[in-house]
């Protein structure tokens, strides 16, 4: 498996990079999406502005449940099926799981 917290490495270096180039954007870190999903909707939009709709999910594992954060025209980064594993360094470089992917594909949905 993935070592924990290499996702939310490859989104900041993704924000950094786009923030330096005057886009706005943040980092939401998803743990768990059963207790974000508990939380109170008010909570959830301020999180997830529902009028933001230009977002990205980034997941070594599969996309399993993240088109419903995505929307219609989010992009994923990450796997699409199961059965890879091997050093987290392969395995990532296999799926294009890389910061370079995660700010291309923000720059896409933002058209």
């Amino acid at each position: 498996m993935v070592p924990f917290g290499r996702q939310p490495t490859l989104c900041v270096a993704a924000y950094e990079k786009l923030t330096a180039e005057g886009i706005k954007a943040r980092v939401v870190s998803m743990p768990c999406m059963e207790l974000f999903q508990a939380q109170p909707k008010a909570y959830r939009d301020e999180v997830l502005p529902p009028t933001v709709t230009a977002r990205v999910a980034c997941e070594a594992g599969i996309r399993m449940s993240w088109d419903r954060y995505l929307g219609l025209t989010g992009r994923f980064i990450g796997m699409e099926g199961f059965g890879a594993s091997g050093p987290y360094d392969q395995v990532y470089a296999k799926f294009g799981i890389n910061a370079e992917a995660v700010d291309k594909a923000a720059k896409a949905v933002i058209g």
